[in-house]
């Protein structure tokens, strides 16, 4: 509820948000005005307690993929094969997989991919699309899409019900299940499943109905581009490095590769193995914030800052392994001119060409009978025994690194987790900003639509603050402007 301002403090008015909405976690935001109104600094405070690494330690190096999965119930999948390529290090394997077993990974992780890009898309981001920001919060919602369009809804439901029976096929639950074990899997896929997901039985989409319905995500995408194209391209442009996996092809690579960041220019600033991590990256602290700022030791704080996840990987990448999906980036690449997009929902863009790419990606491993192969355990004894590791993949957020270190006992001694939304740390600070000052800068009062402008900037992202900060409890996202001299001039929480 809002209420006036007062004669002695012009200016807006007291606001509550709680929490802020379609995230997974929670924070706050701060904006700081100026004398004369304007926008001096604005931050995403994310004041949760992190602690799983802590958490682990003492526990069997082999129980960590899945104990350190529970961080979230979203990109599960990622957390539990960054970790099995952790274990693959310590026991002396590394990159030395079986063909089947490595398949059976990338068809797991594909399928998150699918199944989780489809959420963030339809139920988190397409709201604004079919309605606005200025439309009620009881209408830009998923009920609101299901009164607007219930074909459309059914059909995603369809389409991410699929992807989590592939999942739990591949890992016994669809959620937090296990697969990986040091050294490869646990098991393959039979004849029959196969040919349950490739030919839609069992109530499931056939695979050429999954691909018809992961191109949704696209049409929908260049439908509204096409009529709201100023609107899309001049949202918080924010410009960072960008960072992904690749292969040895310079192409996105979403479970193996090395870690590649390219400048606005596409120009490589960084290529290297990503054993080497931590090498070349820091990670900055702030006192109003758990969440830590990574960034190129070299470069500095602020020019080493990197975007990840699914804008940042069709900017890295020259093209995708796949017919449709590579069509698909070669008209994203165009628009820019084949330089790296910083247009902030460009990510909704990006994210529906990886939604054709993983379906894709999926199509030609349920094709592959290397999935009924039984070779899918590297055989390694105490003799190959090393201690160390580190474990990356590009979850459907971005790039995720995992770090263990274990004794001759087999006891985790130390473990670090850098995960997708802290890589993006900075840059989701620089959206924040830009977003309040083309929303607030100058404004007497604060609109429910350039509240929802700043959470659409978040929103951007698909962060996950809880996998980020590991939370416990709960905390409001509070949206807060400060005078020059630091007094309150209006805040608003929702709850």
């Amino acid at each position: 509820m809002s209420k006036p301002a007062s004669p002695d403090r012009p200016g807006p008015e007291r606001i509550v948000i709680d929490p802020i909405t379609r995230i997974e976690g929670h924070g706050k935001v701060v904006i700081q005005l100026d004398e004369d109104r304007k926008v001096s600094d604005a931050k995403l405070h994310v004041v949760e307690f992190r602690g799983y690494e802590r958490f682990v330690q003492g526990h069997p190096y082999w129980e960590a993929p899945v104990l350190l999965q529970r961080i979230c119930g979203i990109c599960f999948v990622s957390h539990h094969l960054a970790g099995a390529k952790v274990l693959d290090d310590i026991v002396g394997v590394g990159r030395g997989l079986t063909p089947a077993a490595e398949k059976m990974r990338r068809l797991g992780h594909y399928a998150q991919m699918l199944q989780s890009h489809a959420t963030a898309y339809f139920y988190l981001v397409v709201p604004e699309m079919m309605f606005g920001n200025d439309a009620a919060p009881e209408q830009r919602n998923l009920l609101g899409l299901l009164e607007a369009d219930p074909a459309m809804v059914t059909r995603v439901v369809m389409l991410r019900k699929w992807g989590q029976e592939l999942i739990s096929t591949i890992f016994g639950k669809r959620m937090h299940g296990i697969s990986a074990v040091p050294g490869g899997v646990q098991k393959g896929l039979t004849k029959a499943e196969r040919s349950r997901f490739l030919n839609g039985e069992e109530g499931l989409l056939s695979l050429d109905q999954v691909m018809e319905y992961a191109e949704d995500g696209l049409r929908l995408f260049r439908e509204f581009h096409r009529t709201h194209r100023e609107e899309v391209d001049t949202f918080a442009p924010v410009q960072a490095l960008n960072m992904s996996l690749v292969g040895p092809d310079g192409n996105v690579d979403y479970y193996d590769g090395r870690i590649r960041v390219v400048d606005a220019h596409k120009e490589v600033v960084a290529d290297f193995d990503y054993h080497d991590y931590l090498d070349h990256f820091s990670e900055a602290v702030e006192e109003w914030s758990y969440l830590k700022f990574p960034y190129l030791t070299e470069l500095g704080r602020q020019a080493g800052s990197v975007r990840v996840g699914c804008l940042a990987r069709m900017n890295v990448t020259r093209s995708l392994s796949t017919p449709k999906a590579a069509e698909a980036l070669a008209e994203f690449h165009d628009y820019t001119d084949g330089l790296p997009s910083p247009m902030t929902l460009h990510s909704n863009w990006a994210r529906a060409i990886e939604i054709i790419h993983a379906a894709e990606l999926i199509r030609e491993l349920l094709l592959d009978p290397d999935l009924e192969s039984d070779q899918l355990v590297v055989p390694h004894g105490p003799e190959d025994w090393v201690g160390e590791g580190v474990g990356v993949v590009e979850a459907p957020r971005g790039t995720l690194l995992h770090h263990y270190r274990a004794d001759r006992s087999g006891a985790i001694t130390s473990a670090n987790l850098i995960v997708a939304t802290t890589q993006n740390n900075e840059v989701l600070n620089r959206t924040v900003r830009a977003v309040a000052e083309e929303q607030l800068t100058g404004r007497l009062d604060i609109t429910e639509g350039m509240l929802n402008a700043v959470e659409v900037g978040i929103r951007a992202y698909d962060p996950c603050l809880s996998c980020a900060t590991h939370a416990l409890g709960q905390m409001p996202l509070v949206v807060t402007l400060l005078a020059p001299d630091g007094t309150v001039l209006a805040e608003r929480v929702r709850g």
